[in-house]
């Protein structure tokens, strides 16, 4: 990828709209910033009215006033849904499509075309402060959300602004970092994702990040938003800032941006003065103003002023989401618990309690321009007594510890009396807003030390407690934490999260969601550790292509819960695995069968990998998913569909993409190290043959078609290919190196050159 972009370099993605090229220049450079921060300019000769966008990846955050990036002022009451790390729990594109139809009706409702998400940034950390509004470590679950939420809300007539493009994976120095990636890591790992929620689902929007990448900001760097976006990928759309992301917008609009927002002083003047001298091609303003108004004819087909929404609908889709992402970790048979049919008997202490400042004040989604004001908001304590009755509550902590250490110990020593008297306690740990949210970083994986004191302390009174997590990213288990006889993790549920939460607790709801990041045991674990958050305003992902359970799996490195994970109450069996060639990708077709006494629902994962790959692979990869819903004996068939995309790795020889012949081997499982089933299949492949010139090896060219007879022939009498020993250190010799080491003549080689090459 190009360091620099050669500001005057014409736009070749697609051809000039003369209706476009015929708007007076001020109109076309006006249409190039935002009229506000929250509206685009309109076209006024073409008759079309600004637009309004406006966050929401988890529940619209329409702002009326004076608008904000961060959440500071109030926006309109909307449905809070589960946001990312909570939907991408459920693995189910079902899901994630009636969460986003219902936004939609609410952004219509409020007259807004466009919500900025879904975020889909690959979580390279458990340390990144705003992995609660992305999906996943992994490319495939994280693509395979993103598609079925942008179909859903775009076919309701609402667009999408998919973010952040490219490697904003940290909010450490996120305004200006400078990430360092190889080609393959770059398109298999952090833009495989966005490949294919473009190719498959065109958003209307692509979101620009603020960092730069290999020395360019994204906001300017024609690679990523022209040659990769469009060019590679055959995006329709606009490309968006992120607001504040763009330092020059003459350069942003020549390099493939589209609309900065929100605009700043001078911007229009200082791009109208450079298309004029010829710094900006005239072609790039007439394909960012296309693009704008494309938008605006979007948003004008879909205005409807008497549209509405059923809010209490939507709260039923918001419950039905979390019931599904809600994670069962560790459960010794302690869950369900049993609903109460008659009063404790007098005298002796409550069947259940509850104990921990997050039932009762739920931490539901994260802190920054994401934050939704809900229409209503459940908590986990009402939902218990509503099945339970009056179930006696304890604090236990304040979050932060903004209460002061004394007020502190006394909460600490009512909750440990109230357990000491309960048959069954049921504790709510996790994060709050002051250690995760968007602008920075985590600086650990721990739980805070006050909560931990407070499970040790109830665990030596009562060994009957079940822990319900809510946090918006992985945190440290602590063996304690590992050892209660039940721990759920409820990441972040939006504002059905207390009723979902008791209906799991009480068996009303079977839990069926499944970890979309892996839970280490220590921070140092985890592959990036070395290399995040960087510094002197740069990082590099110097794990490469070994994110997450991909690096752990690698190094075989144990782990608290691994990828894919979670338990049900209910159990299932995995059979009769038949795997086929379909259009140069696999078919995987297996038998499930609910073999428990509930009924239940089981998210099947197909993992990929190559035994005997020429190149450097992870041991395996997630590139497929099912759900299916089972009553207790039933069974059926799940047929998993495995694209040729989806087994395609980056050539960086041909800079292409290619499926690697060879055998292909497919494991069917529960988790990324639960796994029940494997066949394998030979595949083609269609790598493209790239000629083989002097500094070819005889090792590569003996792997190339026909490649291994002509080498032996050519290499015939040779005494540098008689010795075993001497073969081996020979093979990585350039043959062009044959002419000193070897006697060879140049000709010769150049004509045996001519025969491999004409051989492939």
């Amino acid at each position: 990828m190009p360091s620099s972009t050669p500001a005057a370099e014409p736009d070749t993605a697609r051809p000039v709209d003369p209706e476009i090229a015929a708007l007076p220049a001020a109109e076309k450079v006006a249409l190039t910033g935002g009229a506000d921060f929250w509206h685009t300019h309109g076209a006024p000769s073409l008759g079309l009215e600004p637009v309004m966008v406006s966050d929401g990846p988890h529940g619209l955050r329409s702002q009326k006033g004076e608008g904000d990036h961060l959440g500071l002022h109030d926006s309109v009451p909307a449905t809070c849904f589960p946001p990312a790390v909570g939907l991408a729990a459920t693995w189910s594109r079902e899901s994630a499509a009636a969460v986003a139809r219902a936004i939609a009706a609410e952004a219509l409702a409020e007259g807004v075309s466009v919500v900025l998400g879904p975020g889909m940034n690959i979580k390279r950390s458990p340390l990144c402060g705003r992995n609660f509004e992305y999906f996943s470590e992994d490319p495939h679950l994280a693509g395979e959300m993103a598609v079925a939420y942008v179909r859903a809300m775009q076919e309701a007539g609402v667009g999408t602004s998919v973010k952040h493009f490219a490697l904003n994976n940290q909010e450490t120095d996120r305004m200006r970092v400078d990430v360092s990636v190889d080609e393959r890591t770059l398109h298999e790992i952090y833009l495989r994702a966005f490949r294919a929620v473009v190719t498959r689902a065109q958003p209307w929007t692509v979101m620009c990040s603020y960092n730069s990448v290999r020395g360019t900001s994204v906001a300017q760097n024609r690679f990523l938003l022209s040659e990769v976006l469009r060019e590679q990928w055959g995006f329709e759309g606009l490309v968006v800032s992120d607001w504040g992301a763009v330092t020059d917008r003459a350069a942003s609009v020549s390099a493939g941006l589209d609309l900065q927002m929100p605009a700043d002083a001078g911007a229009e003047q200082a791009l109208a003065a450079a298309v004029e001298a010829g710094k900006v091609p005239a072609e790039a303003l007439d394909r960012a103003a296309a693009a704008v108004v494309r938008l605006l004819r979007q948003g004008a087909a879909h205005r409807d002023e008497r549209t509405g929404y059923d809010v209490e609908a939507h709260h039923r889709v918001a419950l039905e989401a979390a019931r599904r992402a809600i994670v069962l970790l560790g459960n010794d048979g302690i869950l369900p618990l049993a609903e109460p049919d008659a009063a404790a008997t007098p005298g002796e202490g409550p069947q259940l309690a509850v104990i921990g400042d997050f039932a009762a004040t739920p931490r539901y989604q994260g802190a920054g321009s994401s934050h939704v004001n809900p229409t209503r908001l459940s908590t986990a304590l009402d939902a218990i007594r509503g099945i339970a009755g009056e179930v006696p509550f304890a604090r236990g902590f304040a979050p932060g510890g903004t209460e002061g250490e004394s007020a502190g110990d006394a909460l600490r020593e009512e909750a440990v009396a109230l357990a000491g008297r309960a048959r069954t306690v049921v504790l709510f740990l996790g994060l709050g807003e002051d250690v995760e949210s968007e602008g920075f970083d985590r600086t650990d994986m721990e739980l805070p030390a006050a909560q931990e004191r407070l499970l040790e302390d109830l665990l030596a009174v009562n060994d009957r407690v079940v822990v319900v997590l809510s946090n918006g990213s992985a945190i440290r288990l602590s063996p304690v934490l590992r050892s209660v006889p039940a721990l759920l993790e409820a990441w972040l549920l939006g504002q059905a999260g207390g009723e979902a939460t008791a209906e799991v607790l009480f068996g009303r709801v079977n839990p069926s969601g499944k970890l979309a990041e892996t839970i280490p045991l220590r921070l140092l674990d985890v592959p990036s550790a070395l290399h995040f958050p960087g510094e002197r305003g740069s990082v590099t992902y110097g794990e490469g292509l070994f994110v997450g359970y991909r690096g752990l799996d690698a190094r075989g490195t144990e782990v608290a819960f691994p990828f894919g994970h979670g338990l049900s109450f209910t159990t299932f069996a995995f059979a009769d695995l038949a795997l086929t060639e379909q259009d140069g990708g696999l078919r995987a077709e297996a038998t499930i069968t609910n073999t428990g006494r509930r009924a239940g629902r089981e998210v099947v994962q197909a993992y990929v990998s190559v035994p005997d790959s020429r190149i450097t692979r992870p041991p395996r990869e997630l590139k497929g998913f099912a759900e299916v819903e089972l009553e207790p004996r039933e069974s059926a068939r799940v047929a998993i569909d495995i694209p040729a995309e989806e087994l395609q790795v980056r050539d960086v020889r041909s800079d292409s993409w290619a499926v690697v012949g060879g055998t292909y081997r497919v494991e069917l499982g529960a988790s990324s190290r639960d796994l029940r089933l494997s066949a394998e299949q030979q595949l083609a492949g269609d790598e493209p043959v790239v000629p083989a010139t002097v500094d070819t090896t005889p090792q590569e060219i003996a792997a190339r078609p026909g490649g291994e007879a002509l080498l032996e022939e050519f290499l015939a009498g040779s005494a540098m290919f008689e010795d075993p020993d001497m073969r081996t250190m020979a093979e990585q010799i350039p043959i062009g190196r044959f002419t000193g080491i070897g006697g060879y003549e140049a000709a010769e080689i150049r004509a045996f050159l001519d025969r491999v090459n004409a051989a492939s």
